[in-house]
């Protein structure tokens, strides 16, 4: 039986992310959300709507193929790389680069690195990982990301009883802000707890227009059961996954965007199911991110019994600054140790 165990909720906002132990033993994130923590000063965000638009490079073919061959890394299960996907409309960014991607929460210093450092200190901080991820793979450009929680999952009801917490603009205004100085681009990820995708996505879109920005949906905390969130780990199905998918799809041809880039989290089978059902489209890239904490093997072992045997398109992993070193040998896996992966992960998270 699966065992588990949440932190406190926040009594101010009454926002938290809860401390999940899976049933490979393995963790996802976590920390407890308040207000207290200072955060930069908001700033205005680009139009997305400007009638002049950037021409995006069309889709090299051949290249596309070869880098897809090369993130294989020499697997000869026919899983990898994906057969029959669609190549993407102009400007896509995978897999000509790889995006190395900072996660968490201004309001929070526990639950990713993005909140737990001042601005600056962050910034510069990733400007490292990114140097590390380029010398580890040369032949890879690197895109840096900021991956920011904007919907957590909350201990408390609320109003409507859906145990969740949707974060004020001004907060997603300060993350593009801070995503400007660095070249950065950006991820709004969502806890839907009691809510759904469809309810929570749409809210997002006045920042998903923008060309920099991205989405990420995270099945832990999507309780479809009706079960409070940090009960269980929860659930996405591929209809869920389609939905997110169709929709930006929708945003990429009506405003003339580049692909847009879709994050599914898992770190369990039962996280993400019918995954064959899944669609793949020219206006969206869809990664399935490795999203569990652990020693190395364990890390290890989750990606090659949930990410490798079930291909969808892109895969990323998550590598954890703190909870990762909890258990002997006490070790973050280097860039040089997860390329050796197969398939090679396209996105990097830190939390």
């Amino acid at each position: 039986m699966s065992n588990f165990k949440a932190f406190a909720f926040s009594s101010t906002v009454l926002l938290s992310s809860l401390l999940l132990l899976s049933n490979c033993t393995e963790n996802s994130k976590a920390g407890k959300v308040s207000t207290s923590t200072t955060t930069t000063t908001t700033a205005s965000t680009t139009s997305a709507t400007d009638t002049t638009k950037p021409a995006y490079q069309p889709v090299d073919k051949a290249l596309y193929d070869s880098l897809n061959k090369r993130l294989a890394n020499g697997d000869t299960t026919g899983h990898w790389p994906v057969k029959n996907q669609p190549y993407p409309v102009p400007g896509a960014i995978l897999p000509f680069k790889r995006i190395v991607a900072f996660y968490g929460n201004l309001f929070s210093k526990k639950m990713g690195i993005l909140g737990e450092l001042p601005p600056k200190e962050m910034l510069a901080k990733l400007k490292t990982e990114v140097r590390n991820w380029e010398k580890a793979d040369p032949k890879t450009p690197v895109q840096p990301a900021l991956h920011y929680i904007a919907v957590v999952a909350q201990g408390d009801g609320g109003k409507d009883g859906k145990f969740r917490y949707r974060m004020p603009f001004k907060q997603i205004d300060t993350v593009l802000s801070l995503a400007k100085k660095s070249n950065a681009i950006v991820f709004l990820d969502v806890q839907v707890a009691l809510s759904n995708i469809r309810s929570e996505l749409p809210q997002l879109e006045k920042y998903l227009i923008m060309p920099q920005v991205h989405f990420g949906m995270d099945p832990e905390f999507s309780m479809k059961d009706g079960s409070k969130p940090g009960r269980k780990i929860g659930t996405y199905d591929a209809a869920d996954v389609n939905y997110a998918s169709e929709y930006l799809a929708g945003l990429v041809k009506k405003y003339n965007l580049p692909p847009k880039i879709l994050i599914v989290h898992r770190f369990t089978r039962k996280m993400v199911t019918n995954y064959k059902n899944i669609k793949l489209r020219p206006e969206v890239q869809v990664v399935i991110d490795m999203d569990g904490w652990g020693e190395p093997d364990l890390k290890l072992g989750t990606y090659r019994n949930h990410i490798f045997p079930e291909p969808v398109q892109f895969t990323g992993f998550k590598l954890f600054y703190k909870n990762d070193l909890k258990k002997a040998p006490h070790h973050m896996l280097t860039p040089q140790e997860v390329l050796k992966y197969k398939p090679q992960p396209i996105y990097i998270q830190y939390q």
